[in-house]
């Protein structure tokens, strides 16, 4: 007799969502994952992912078809409905109360002890127990402010399971760890898969995706367009699936050939006022090179660039632009002086969210010719420019009109990075450049960043991906603590397991091949 086989975990049938303008953003939908599966979900931006993790976790409510746990079909609500199923949701923007011990955040909710007050020791027990079974290390007794991104993220998981999890939806989870960080973490989740966990991995890393995957689900357009054996896929062809049309993943990048120092930095240093303080920073970055800084989130990039960009200022140091002090000079005097800045928050400091497409990409040019003539804006040379950078930049908007707030994340970024490079810069800040864009737009805009490099752009590039560094950087700088810790001036050979042990700490070069290597000298 043949043994019956257990219900999957989760069933998906002909799913659809389409909001009240008409917008389809799910389309038949179908999605079976087995028990103790890691399945990964990709697509580009746009693609369907995030509103299917929405349904799936009682945060949007279908138009259409059905969702089946464990073999019955249920109905979720709210994420209450969700828990109570037994599925969690880590999401890519962590949800932790800051002030909280980590085991007070793992237990948020659901604390043991009596109704009045919370039994810290016994939260602090359960989540060491978790801790220990899960193989996710964290510290019970630190505050969740104080601890790494890596940790905060762990107590997230450790947090859903606590709820009883069996289902757990990790969105985007490897975007701000260093490589020993995500290495750590998927040790972990095959831990917990072959426990019986049902993990969904929604990512843009494909090598990640590949690495940790069982089967990779792929979406475009709202649609599932198809399902593979990860072993049995290449890169290559998840990019081509994903796109519609075949992808290099290819970085082509000519040998830099820096002219003389553009921007210099020398001896910053920032207090501790609002944020990580910076320690004696200088470095050069000449005309017709990238230099990229690496670091774990937290650690002082912010900072800088928002220093560097005129929107705060050091306590002692200096930054020049070729022959221009701009150090205690605003924002708008930074941009005069050629700065170009394309921030790491595009929604709270890249756009305007309630204004037009056209408004955005003519903001720091509006009153000046050729786009004004005796401040009077010329709308219709306004329109043709916004026109001719859509065409250039491949911005997906139906009309320049339409509220940037209304595009997709990929192409709000293309809107930024469209306005900055087309201003012609001689520096070019471009923070976390490629953060939750897919992978033909992050394309896309490496080309756009070498070009703005061979046109002979002193270019700094802040991110979260070792990867993406390591493609594009000519040199490397490394932040720890406010303090940059190791300069690479060729990092052809530099493997993103050692970068990762110099962002961590674990290892440094002597401050003196950091203050000395400003401009480029040969490997250190």
């Amino acid at each position: 007799m043949d043994q019956q086989q257990p219900p999957l975990a989760l069933d998906v049938r002909g799913l659809g969502k389409t909001y009240p303008n008409g917008t389809r953003a799910a389309q038949d939908i179908d999605l079976r994952v087995a028990g103790g599966e890691i399945r990964a979900i990709v697509g580009q931006n746009g693609a369907g992912k995030s509103t299917l993790m929405k349904l799936l976790y009682g945060l949007e409510q279908p138009s259409s078809g059905e969702i089946r746990v464990r073999g019955e079909r249920v109905r979720l609500s709210t994420p209450q409905d969700a828990i109570a199923l037994g599925i969690g949701m880590v999401h890519q923007n962590l949800m932790l109360v800051p002030s909280f011990t980590i085991a007070e955040n793992v237990v948020l909710g659901v604390e043991p002890g009596p109704a009045a007050r919370v039994d810290r020791a016994a939260a602090a027990e359960r989540t060491a127990a978790l801790a220990e079974d899960a193989g996710l290390s964290v510290d019970p007794y630190a505050r969740a402010e104080s601890v790494s991104v890596g940790m905060r993220q762990r107590a997230e998981i450790l947090k859903a399971l606590h709820r009883g999890a069996r289902i757990l939806i990790l969105d985007e989870p490897t975007a701000v760890l260093t490589p020993q960080e995500t290495s750590d973490l998927f040790e972990a989740v095959r831990r917990l898969r072959d426990g019986g966990m049902t993990v969904l991995f929604i990512s843009h890393k494909l090598k990640e995706v590949r690495e940790i995957s069982d089967h990779v689900t792929i979406m475009r357009a709202g649609r599932v367009t198809g399902t593979v054996r990860t072993e049995e896929s290449t890169p290559a062809q998840l990019a081509t699936m994903m796109v519609g049309r075949e992808l290099s993943l290819d970085v082509s990048r000519p040998p830099a050939r820096p002219g003389a120092p553009v921007l210099r930095v020398r001896s910053l240093h920032s207090g501790p006022e609002d944020g990580q303080p910076l320690h004696d920073v200088s470095f050069d970055v000449a005309a017709g090179e990238i230099v990229g800084l690496a670091g774990i989130e937290g650690n002082g990039q912010t900072e800088l660039v928002e220093i560097l960009a005129g929107l705060r200022q050091p306590t002692t140091g200096s930054v020049t632009v070729e022959d221009t002090d701009v150090t205690r000079l605003d924002a708008a005097a930074h941009r005069a002086a050629g700065i170009a800045h394309v921030p790491e928050d595009r929604l709270a400091n890249g756009a305007a969210l309630d204004q037009s497409v056209t408004d955005n990409l003519i903001v720091d040019r509006h009153d000046r010719p050729p786009l004004a003539r005796r401040g009077r804006l010329h709308t219709r040379r306004a329109r043709r420019l916004a026109e001719q950078l859509i065409q250039r930049y491949a911005i997906r908007v139906p009309h320049p009109a339409v509220p940037v707030g209304a595009l997709s994340g990929g192409n709000l970024q293309k809107v930024i990075v469209a306005r900055e490079l087309s201003a012609g810069p001689r520096v070019l800040l471009a923070a976390q450049l490629t953060r939750g864009v897919d992978i033909g737009a992050m394309h896309f805009m490496y080309e756009r960043l070498i070009e703005a490099r061979d046109a002979g752009a002193a270019v700094f590039l802040v991110s979260a991906d070792l990867g993406e560094l390591l493609a594009l950087s000519d040199r490397l700088l490394v932040i720890k603590d406010g303090r940059l810790t190791a300069r690479f001036d060729d990092p052809a050979d530099l493997t993103e397991e050692r970068a990762g042990l110099y962002m961590l700490g674990v290892e440094h070069h002597p401050a003196g091949r950091i203050a000395h290597g400003l401009t480029p000298a040969g490997t250190p």
